[in-house]
């Protein structure tokens, strides 16, 4: 279903439900909650079928319920409110967090400074939080580097309050190759497990988020 779902083309069989009150409760597996705005169920199909005037093959959603999941957020493991699609030919439904991401805080690092201004040797901003591993021994993040490197380089410096990234390439070289934009996923190993410490770009100085854009599904931004 993944290959499938990555086309974001779907179909809507019958009307979507109506969203049972106006907030959701986000609990983390450490402790700690808050209240966030629910996303209805048009608002988070839209995210979903992105490309619904399409002709090339698509899923069809046959129901939608709220339910909830667990995402992986910067300060670990969270329940959440999330629309069940429950999808034709499919067993187990794809689910999205019904709740919408919590305001950025405010970096408790300084950047390091703006892209332009920052040789591409000595560090690169990163992209999106791409994985944790169940048991919070290992992140996955994505950065973007040119063709002419020889890839990305990520390093961890661990306090008990936070784990700060630092992206960088390795092998640069000058050319033409340089506009031409790559991206790498890059798994980081930690020395302890991640649990509720909050997850930092050495670049942005802020928490390293997954892309909106993309729908929050089994990661998020919330923070």
């Amino acid at each position: 279903m993944q290959a499938d779902a990555a086309r974001q083309n779907f179909v809507l069989r019958g009307g979507l439900p109506a969203t049972q009150g106006r907030h959701g409760r986000v609990s983390w597996k450490a402790g700690g909650s808050l209240t966030r705005p629910l996303l209805g169920a048009r608002a988070t199909y839209e995210t979903l079928d992105r490309n619904g005037s399409s002709d090339a093959p698509y899923l069809t959603v046959t129901r939608m319920e709220l339910g909830e999941m667990t995402l992986t957020t910067s300060r670990g493991p969270a329940t959440v409110p999330a629309w069940l699609f429950t999808l034709d030919g499919y067993d187990t439904p794809l689910k999205r967090a019904a709740v919408s991401p919590s305001d950025t805080p405010t970096p408790p690092i300084e950047p390091f400074g703006e892209p332009a201004e920052v040789p591409d040797s000595v560090l690169e901003p990163i992209d999106r939080l791409v994985e944790v591993t169940a048991d919070g021994r290992s992140v996955t993040v994505a950065a973007l580097h040119s063709a002419c490197d020889d890839g990305l380089r990520v390093d961890a410096l661990e306090t008990d309050g936070s784990v700060v990234l630092s992206a960088a390439v390795t092998g640069t070289q000058e050319g033409a190759c340089k506009s031409v934009g790559l991206q790498d996923e890059v798994t980081v190993e930690l020395v302890a497990p991640l649990r509720d410490r909050v997850l930092l770009d050495a670049f942005t100085g802020r928490p390293v988020q997954y892309d909106q854009a993309r729908g929050l599904t089994d990661r998020s931004e919330l923070n």
